[in-house]
């Protein structure tokens, strides 16, 4: 079977004891440690294989979410929290889910089925788990997280064609659907992997990769016009044009 390497992070003893006790009764989920705050997290995750962690938001010195940025790649995550106002915070961050403590049994459950749907849906991640001693691989793929009706889906940036800002709203437009979630696309940007997506408009991100054709107003994608905002032209002509003089003028 394969064992979900689980850590549990809570300042109050009592939370993180009902955490642990849920988990030992999922054969599955392995716990490699508990910690009483974030900075204790942070040397566990680093040293020891890691594959999901519950963690508590508001704790003393720092943060659950400023530990989830301080990571490189962050195991799965599952926020846990009496503050309900961290839950887009927490989604922005990609988090698996989000349980509001008291953690009723069943919410609890519902969130271990998810981590077992994100970790089925990728085989290398299934390969790292079953063969923890082989040494890791370097991720293959880079997953967005988005809200779609009550629902986290996961939705992989390859697949992705283009972003579109609509006011609060952004839409993502894939290769086989559209998804259209509440979320600013600056935080979408942050979100995106480092070198394969660019900002060309305030209203549009686009992957690198899939750029078909190029002019001073727009980029072509799968045959679809994107347009180039003012403020970007300049560094879209680098982009695109690289070796060229750059002779086009602003409008």
């Amino acid at each position: 079977m394969m064992k979900i390497r689980t850590v549990i992070v809570d300042d109050e003893p009592h939370a993180l004891e009902i955490i642990r006790r849920y988990a030992t009764h999922i054969p599955q989920l392995e716990i490699t440690g508990t910690c009483g705050n974030a900075l204790e997290a942070f040397q566990m995750i680093q040293n020891t294989k890691v594959d999901l962690v519950f963690l508590d938001i508001k704790m003393p010195r720092l943060l659950g979410t400023d530990l989830v940025r301080s990571l490189k790649t962050p195991p799965l995550i599952i926020f846990t929290t009496a503050y309900q106002e961290y839950a887009i915070e927490g989604f922005d961050l990609n988090a698996v889910d989000y349980l509001l403590k008291p953690v009723p049994l069943k919410r609890f459950l519902q969130a271990i089925d998810k981590v077992r749907h994100f970790l089925s849906a990728d085989p290398k991640t299934n390969q790292a788990i079953e063969n923890p001693a082989d040494p890791p691989t370097p991720p293959v793929a880079h997953y967005l997280y988005l809200r779609v009706e009550r629902r986290l889906l996961k939705v992989n940036t390859s697949d992705i064609l283009w972003i579109e800002s609509i006011k609060d709203y952004i839409k993502v437009v894939t290769t086989e659907k559209t998804f259209q979630t509440k979320q600013k696309i600056s935080v979408t940007e942050k979100l995106l992997p480092i070198g394969e997506f660019m900002r060309i408009h305030r209203s549009f991100i686009v992957p690198l990769n899939k750029v078909e054709g190029y002019n001073p107003n727009h980029v072509v994608i799968s045959g679809t016009q994107i347009p180039i905002g003012r403020n970007y032209k300049q560094i879209c002509a680098q982009q695109f044009t690289p070796q060229s003089e750059h002779s086009y003028r602003p409008e």
